[in-house]
Parts: C-alpha cells; sequence; structure tokens
C-alpha cells in the first residue's frame, strides 16, 4: 500500500476516533491478555501432564481434572440422562 493511501487511512481513523495512535502491533493490543504463568499438572482421571495456569494448578492441585476428561464427563452423565427417560 503507498504512503499516501496509509495517511488517508490513518486520518480517517484519527476522525473516528481522536485517540487513535495507529496500529502498533497484536502484542500491543490493550485487549490482548498478558499470557499467565503455566504449570504443569497432571489430571487425576487420565493422567495427562496439562500446562495450566499458576493459581488453578495451586488451588486444585492433585484433584485436577482437565478440560478433555470434564467434557467427557459431562457428556456421559448427559447420555446417561437421556437414557433413563426412554
Amino acid at each position: 500500500m503507498s504512503r499516501r493511501k496509509d495517511q488517508e487511512r490513518w486520518e480517517a481513523m484519527r476522525r473516528l476516533d481522536p485517540d487513535y495512535k495507529g496500529f502498533r502491533g497484536p502484542a500491543n493490543e490493550p485487549t490482548r491478555s498478558r499470557n499467565a504463568p503455566l504449570e504443569p499438572v497432571t489430571c487425576s482421571v487420565c493422567g495427562r501432564k496439562r500446562n495450566v495456569p499458576r493459581g488453578i494448578a495451586q488451588e486444585q492441585g492433585d484433584t485436577y481434572v482437565c478440560s478433555a476428561c470434564s467434557a467427557e464427563r459431562e457428556s456421559g452423565a448427559s447420555d446417561s440422562q437421556t437414557t433413563e427417560r426412554d
């Protein structure tokens, strides 16, 4: 894209939002959250190691259940409820 078109785009964005600073790259977006420090924790159901945020690892410790196992439990529970109704 030409410099003139870049300048026109910047001016248009500036008219819409007077506080517009210009594009600073996806790493500097204000809506993007910082990555939380991860810690390896072993799932109590399947035994696989998962990297989870440090806060969750400290809270749940040895009782941690990974998202795959918890989704499997939920789908298994909903399947058993539908078969009981039939």
